[in-house]
């Protein structure tokens, strides 16, 4: 099964879960499962709430509901960027489970470059250490499913987009996973994708905001399906952000106020 199958959501709903295994470079329980459903199956992710480790800038809620509402964000704009994942109880309670996706190796998103300024077709992020006192230039592709996700990164707040988080497929197609800190109230956006920042946004990501603003407005469809899985007050940040993209016209720009870029990034 594909993640763009329209009966993603459903087996994952409503399939019988069996682990296989613990996906052992997750900083939460993470388990790697077998979803079966009137005949079909497929790989999944399930994240247990139970064994989350708790957060203290995100006390509200679980991760596991965040997960679920950045699908349904990016569900929302169209660009199809988060994998099918649903809330459901599981072998070790609610958690989130999630379309498992196999990635195409040779895609070159991310480099380490000896040089000062991007070459065409790649955008500069900083500068970083490589040992002996040297540095060099991190750059990430100029790539349009890149730019997707780094206005929907805006939109839930995400504080910790790491290169390991980007998933390539062999069909062409980029999906972002690791949602678990995203949607707080205050402005925490950590993200490798920073090579846009302060340009303008594309005419189709600003089309994209506006249907956003509308369906988060109270009473809108996505605004009544967040309500479920995060607070009132997230909700109303979320919008106010979508807002504020729309009223700048430009992709954020770091603050300066905390640390841009996660660590580590990859």
């Amino acid at each position: 099964m594909t993640a763009t199958d329209p009966a993603g959501a459903e087996l994952l709903a409503h399939g019988a879960l069996t682990v296989r295994g613990r996906i052992s470079d997750a900083s939460n329980a993470a388990l790697y499962c077998t979803v079966t459903h009137e005949g079909r199956e497929a790989a999944c992710v399930y994240k247990p709430v139970a064994g989350e480790r708790p957060l203290w800038d995100f006390p509200d809620g679980t991760l596991a509901r965040r997960e679920v509402a950045a699908y349904e964000v990016s569900e929302a704009t169209g660009w199809g960027l988060v994998p099918p994942t649903v809330l459901r109880d599981g072998p070790y309670g609610e958690g989130m489970c999630q379309l498992w996706i196999e990635t195409a190796p040779e895609s070159d998103l991310l480099a380490l470059v000896d040089a000062r300024e991007p070459e065409p077709g790649w955008k500069a992020i900083g500068l970083a250490e490589v040992g002996e006192g040297r540095t060099a230039l991190l750059v990430h592709a100029d790539d349009e499913r890149l730019r997707r996700l780094a206005v929907l990164d805006a939109v839930i707040n995400n504080a910790d987009r790491k290169g390991g988080h980007l998933l390539p497929t062999a069909d062409g197609r980029l999906y972002g996973i690791d949602h678990g800190v995203t949607f707080n109230a205050e402005n925490k956006l950590r993200t490798l994708l920073w090579g846009w920042a302060g340009e303008p946004l594309t005419g189709e990501a600003l089309d994209v905001l506006k249907g956003l603003r509308a369906a988060l407005e109270p009473g809108g469809r996505l605004a009544v399906a967040l309500t479920a899985l995060i607070t009132p007050a997230e909700v109303d940040a979320t919008r106010a952000r979508a807002e504020a993209l729309l009223e700048t016209g430009t992709h954020p720009e770091p603050s300066g106020d905390w640390p841009a870029i996660p660590w580590p990034p990859v």
